[in-house]
């Protein structure tokens, strides 16, 4: 089995200078050999800084070069399907930020070239690799809380509280904007994970802020895009799950999943504003005892910390992607746990439109359906 360093292109400079290229040069076997911006004096610039020794402003040149094994995709929403469709039509590994695509029939797609050409390609499903969660999900496989009766998870944040924040694609649904696309693509993956399949959901999606400056134009441009998120799930097993998500409220329990079950109440939660992945602690309560935090074990912390925590999950996300590439094979969390979230976010919608509980459907018969 092959432990050599991988040449990795770094496409998006926003999160991509903040977590993936520090993400790939903290790691032993990755390397970063281009950036790609679509200005080529922003890309140069970035190279420079970083020692990094391409600049690119065009993909289909970086696919190019054969140093490159594998491309990690940071842009906005809008540019995921082109952009991963070229480097899976390359033949390279792929690592993509969520949301997958704008639609599910383009996340599909892009599953099915990356099985066609034999490449690994994974989603940036971080919460799957943080301690806490991690904790959180053995105690769940343990059979901890029993018979689950109910599931409810608050992801109540401020990142677009501020009303003078400029209008940009986020606001655009066009172009993938939105707090369902933002958070609510991250709490589908972990639902998933943690509890299983969906049966049928339902969903209410509202705008709070409804107007942002737009700095092109410099007038009051209408957001597009929901901030507000309230969905009701039934699970596949039956079990009740309330997921509420909010871009633009000032909470002090920022982050918390709690699940009720007929031996136990099992938490998860956080309160680090400034940290989304560091600050998870769990609490257990077999019933009739008071809550109480379970510590995490030392074995599943992170080893290195960083000034941005988010690098932290990403590296054990590049540890997943390289064992997969590796052994030549798909890895969780992959285009299909991606095609999956973006399948819950596409009847979101529908059901906001509808106002209607939306079915979903079995994602190995939603895969293997030929339309």
């Amino acid at each position: 089995m092959s432990q050599n360093v991988v040449g990795v292109a770094v496409v998006g400079t926003g999160f991509g200078q903040k977590v993936h290229i520090p993400g790939f040069k903290a790691h032993p076997r990755t390397e970063v050999v281009a950036v790609y911006h679509r200005d080529i004096h922003k890309a140069q610039a970035i190279a420079d800084a970083n020692n990094i020794p391409h600049a690119c402003d065009s993909l289909a040149n970086i696919v190019k070069l054969p140093e490159v094994q594998a491309v990690s995709i940071s842009t906005p929403p809008f540019l995921h399907y082109e952009m991963a469709k070229t480097v899976l039509q390359a033949g390279k590994h792929l690592l993509l930020e969520k949301p997958t695509t704008l639609n599910v029939a383009e996340a599909k797609e892009l599953d099915q070239l990356a099985t066609a050409n034999g490449v690994t390609a994974v989603v940036d499903f971080e919460f799957r690799f943080v301690p806490g969660w991690q904790l959180f999900a053995q105690l769940l496989a343990s059979d901890y809380v029993g018979n689950k009766r109910l599931i409810k998870i608050d992801w109540l944040g401020s990142s677009r509280a501020d009303t003078s924040r400029p209008w940009n694609w986020y606001s655009s649904q066009a172009q993938g904007g939105g707090a369902l696309g933002s958070l609510g693509s991250h709490a589908f993956d972990y639902i998933y994970w943690l509890f299983g399949p969906v049966r049928r959901l339902s969903a209410y999606l509202s705008t709070a802020i409804s107007h942002r400056l737009d700095p092109s134009s410099g007038v009051l441009k209408p957001v597009e895009t929901d901030d507000n998120c309230l969905l009701s799930l039934e699970l596949a097993d039956g079990t009740p799950c309330q997921l509420n998500i909010s871009a633009v409220v000032h909470a002090s329990r920022t982050h918390w999943v709690e699940v009720y079950g007929d031996r136990a109440t099992l938490v998860l939660g956080s309160e680090n504003q400034k940290d989304y992945i560091h600050g998870f602690r769990v609490w257990g309560s077999p019933v009739g005892q008071p809550l109480a935090e379970i510590e995490i074990p030392q074995q599943l912390m992170f080893t290195q910390n960083f000034a941005d925590g988010r690098i932290s999950a990403f590296l054990r996300v590049v540890d997943q992607w390289l064992q997969g590439i590796d052994q030549q094979q798909s890895i969780v969390p992959s285009l299909r746990e991606g095609v999956y979230s973006q399948l819950l976010m596409d009847l979101s919608h529908k059901s906001h439109d509808t106002r209607s509980w939306v079915d979903v459907p079995n994602l190995d018969t939603y895969l293997e359906n030929k339309e």
